[in-house]
């Protein structure tokens, strides 16, 4: 009798965990999932209704279907540089393809050889990445 109520719960228990984790799943949280572009969003990740709580991310209508261009994103980090990073210019602009549309990784240099990354999403907000790096070479 002891044994078959143990095994009862057992079963209890490994149930309500796998509907828990398929729950979390749905929600966007963690990695890249729905997340980072507003749907379930967790507390430190960007998104238009977070924008205001990172400097140089603006709030940009995510439902227009006009997406930025390579210039377009070019001058949004730009801006971003001359507000914040003092010195910084564009070196480098690479465009690549999400699940969401064209999205841009966007290079700055610095006076003294540092370089900065950001990513532009498809609708022009502006994210930093990391912190001040040297280049060999």
């Amino acid at each position: 009798m002891m044994k078959r109520f143990s095994m009862m719960l057992v079963v209890v228990a490994a149930a309500s965990m796998a509907f828990a984790g398929a729950a979390l799943a749905q929600m966007g949280y963690g990695g890249m999932g729905r997340g980072m572009w507003g749907g379930g969003m967790g507390p430190g990740m960007m998104g238009a209704g977070l924008a205001g709580t990172c400097p140089g991310a603006a709030a940009v209508d995510q439902t227009s279907a006009t997406q930025i261009t390579e210039e377009q994103a070019k001058v949004l980090v730009q801006q971003y540089a001359d507000q914040y990073l003092k010195g910084f210019t564009v070196e480098r602009v690479l465009p690549f393809t999400g699940r969401l549309g064209t999205m841009y990784s966007v290079e700055l240099k610095g006076p003294d050889g540092q370089v900065r990354a950001f990513h532009v999403n498809p609708w022009g907000n502006v994210m930093p990445f990391g912190g001040p790096t040297r280049r060999a070479g």
